[in-house]
């Protein structure tokens, strides 16, 4: 495929993404009705199309990094405030169906340095898992861990299969398709993070439900 044909494809991904997430927020002005036949299905709609949006913003981030190598811009945010926002969106897909907690950690600085926008893109999959699968709840964390930021989501469904877990520990590639591909999206903006030679990790975990950590130095 020729770079034009390439742009082509990624204006297209971007235009479909933008749409879709039209799409949701129409969607999101739709009351409901109090009865299951109207509310499950609609809330069913809500999720999958931000879930796809989510895949098209993931699918654009691996066509950059394919090309020019992952686009890291680092800054100081507040982890505080950052993991604040992505409970208010889970709560908002959720629509009272789980419960969202967001727990903080005291020895959590009020300022640390990463990139905000890749960390959206890791955290914002691994919620959107938790919402299919999740049984009650769902809690979002910040801690410190081994001297890094840790951000982890923690939902009470049957965990990761198998084979996931051992491909993270083996260090061989998650399979395609499906969690496959945001998993290796995560892993890759994990190791792209980096302080006096440490890189960032991820780690899962069955705990007993899934228990999806990214650390970053």
């Amino acid at each position: 495929m020729s770079m034009e044909a390439k742009d082509l494809y990624a204006a297209l991904m971007h235009e479909l993404k933008n749409n879709l997430g039209l799409l949701a927020m129409a969607m999101d002005r739709i009351p409901h009705s109090g009865t299951d036949e109207h509310d499950h299905p609609l809330d069913e709609s809500r999720l999958l199309c931000q879930q796809v949006v989510e895949r098209l913003r993931q699918s654009l981030l691996l066509y950059k990094a394919s090309n020019h190598g992952l686009p890291l811009e680092i800054d100081a945010y507040s982890p505080h405030e950052f993991l604040a926002e992505c409970g208010d969106e889970a709560a908002s897909l959720a629509r009272g169906r789980l419960r969202i907690d967001v727990e903080v950690a005291g020895d959590v600085p009020a300022i640390w340095f990463f990139d905000r926008n890749l960390a959206d893109i890791a955290l914002s999959n691994a919620i959107h898992n938790s919402l299919v699968y999740a049984r009650s709840v769902i809690t979002l964390r910040a801690d410190l861990v081994d001297g890094m930021l840790c951000f982890s989501v923690h939902d009470d469904s049957n965990g990761y299969p198998a084979h996931i877990l051992e491909a993270l520990a083996n260090g061989e590639p998650f399979a395609s398709g499906g969690t496959g591909l945001g998993l290796r999206l995560a892993q890759m903006i994990a190791q792209a993070h980096t302080n006096k030679g440490r890189a960032g990790e991820l780690r899962l975990a069955n705990d007993p439900g899934a228990a999806f950590s990214i650390l970053l130095p």
